[in-house]
């Protein structure tokens, strides 16, 4: 079936262009159309709507296999669906681990029932201990990995991590790190600062984030390499990533998009939900970082979706998983950045930011949204099995309503 969106505006690195009427026809969804094809096509009014290409997620958590009921892979399909993405990088923090082809193929296998893309990260380290290696080479070999990390866990083995950095210069392989010193940040709940003081909880100090980044990138100058560096949180880390590029290294970054929306303040009420990892840090942090979006030192946002279910969240903070569920409330997030940061940027910064990272191609997509729509983010809503989000049971402005993935249209909120 055809269809016409009257009234489109489209959205790129180079700006906001429309409105103008779209047809989707035979797979293909084009603006160079004659209109006496338009006859029998169905049409929608679009009017303040917006298309840009489909949205890649460089940071997302899954729970199948073994922790089937925070996140399966049908269910992070359909989230991935309705919020706009056509790919995401997969972590490997399941149970089994991610770490042979044999867990590899049975996410894929699985995952190639549904449009969105899964990009595997292969665990560097065995069950991610930090400790023996994988075989990464046989993983990309046999299955075409090609991003490597731990997932939610740093690779704080300075040996490894050099090691690995070496290993995956052989088939022009990425290291995804979400680079921390898990020392300096034992039994840390919290950002520290004056209000963890306030809370009398233990902080996790902004060393923690800024030494590893430190040593990593020396580690990078010495040895070669890429690194991607995932969801910094301080200006410190800011400032050493953006010097690290100016030097030449083959350094990269992402951020979690909540990580501009929210500050450690707001945790004064112990919301388990706000509790993340890296945590919430202060204004200044907060300044630095949309300062690196703007001048390219940060490549990419990132929903960092962290599925959790009702038991592993809602008890004492202290007690509490880390982790937000963060993919339906992407576009929400993206809506209050707008006003601050912009379409043009944050557009970039979720299709050829995050794109130019990948070592593999995406799959041509588009997605169309209505960033005035407003929804309400609850039970019936809700597309994945969990539901740890600050925002759940809100009223909430910006929805996804068309994505073209794989040569379809598929509608994913009516």
């Amino acid at each position: 079936m055809s269809l016409l969106f009257k009234g489109l505006r489209s959205i790129d690195s180079k700006g906001l262009s429309g409105p103008k009427d779209f047809l989707f026809t035979e797979g293909i969804l084009t603006q160079d159309f004659d209109y006496a094809l338009t006859s029998k096509a169905k049409t929608i009014d679009a009017s303040g709507w917006m298309l840009s290409e489909g949205w890649v997620d460089l940071k997302c958590g899954l729970g199948e296999p073994g922790f089937e009921y925070k996140e399966t892979i049908a269910s992070l399909a359909d989230s991935l669906l309705s919020s706009g993405f056509a790919a995401a990088v997969i972590q490997p923090n399941t149970h089994p681990t991610v770490q042979s082809k044999g867990e590899v193929e049975f996410i894929l296998n699985r995952a190639k029932n549904f449009t969105p893309e899964f990009i595997i990260q292969g665990a560097v380290t065995i069950n991610t201990a930090g400790e023996d290696l994988t075989e990464m080479l046989d993983m990309h070999m046999q299955s075409g990995v090609k991003i490597f990390g731990e997932g939610v866990k740093p690779l704080s083995n300075g040996d490894r991590f050099m090691k690995v950095n070496q290993y995956l210069q052989k088939f022009d392989g990425v290291l995804f790190d979400h680079s921390y010193d898990p020392l300096l940040s034992l039994f840390g709940q919290m950002h520290e600062g004056e209000n963890s003081t306030r809370l009398g909880m233990k902080g996790i100090p902004s060393l923690a984030e800024f030494s590893a980044i430190q040593r990593n990138i020396e580690i990078v100058r010495y040895t070669g390499g890429k690194v991607h560096f995932q969801t910094v949180s301080t200006k410190e880390s800011v400032a050493l990533i953006r010097t690290a590029k100016a030097d030449g290294l083959k350094v990269t970054a992402d951020v979690s998009i909540y990580q501009l929306i929210f500050k450690d303040g707001d945790l004064m009420d112990f919301d388990p939900n706000l509790k993340v990892k890296p945590p919430f840090r202060g204004n200044s942090d907060r300044e630095a970082l949309i300062e690196g979006l703007n001048d390219g030192t940060i490549d990419a946002l990132v929903s960092n979706h962290q599925p959790e279910d009702f038991d592993s969240k809602f008890m004492e903070f202290d007690l509490a998983n880390f982790g937000m569920a963060g993919l339906q409330t992407f576009l929400p997030a993206l809506v209050i950045l707008e006003r601050e940061i912009g379409w043009e940027l944050l557009i970039n910064k979720i299709t050829s930011g995050p794109k130019s990272i990948i070592p593999q191609g995406v799959p041509n997509s588009w997605t169309i949204f209505d960033p005035q729509q407003i929804w309400n983010y609850n039970h019936d809503s809700n597309k994945s099995l969990s539901s740890n989000n600050p925002w759940f049971g809100s009223e909430l402005t910006g929805q996804v309503k068309f994505v073209v993935q794989k040569g379809q249209l598929i509608q994913v909120n009516a």
